[in-house]
């Protein structure tokens, strides 16, 4: 099995690329765990309950038109469309399109220090499934 280095990784926010202002991505899903244990059971019974997914991106700060700031700060409060790829390029077997809803519920416009490179790191929630396609 071909190991992957994340090196040209695609992202998508709202319709704007945004790969090259992305130093770091964590698309994650997980399930609430549901107990099921009743009476009689030597141990513990857990069945799958709703996914909870989320997007944590870091970026690098960019104050250009069409860029990070212009892009994420109007998105602030709203759902959006975020699209996420391993490699640009096209869909395949090999190169997994994922495609989510995500709440942008926090931005940071303006984080650094003195002679550091300016970033912005969010988590935000997706809203229902992860949507994953091959073509």
């Amino acid at each position: 099995m071909a190991k992957l280095v994340l090196t040209n990784a695609s992202v998508s926010i709202a319709g704007t690329d945004l790969s090259t202002s992305i130093t770091n991505i964590t698309l994650e899903t997980k399930y609430d765990i549901i107990e099921t244990t009743t009476f009689g059971n030597t141990a513990k019974t857990r069945i799958a309950g709703l996914a909870d997914n989320q997007i944590t991106l870091d970026f690098t700060q960019d104050y250009g038109a069409s860029s990070v700031e212009s892009t994420i700060y109007p998105l602030l409060g709203t759902l959006t469309t975020v699209i996420i790829q391993p490699v640009a390029g096209s869909a395949t077997t090999t190169n997994p399109k994922y495609t989510v809803s995500a709440l942008v519920s926090d931005w940071t416009p303006l984080k650094g220090g003195v002679g550091q490179l300016a970033t912005a790191s969010v988590t935000w929630p997706i809203s229902g499934t992860i949507t994953k396609a091959f073509s």
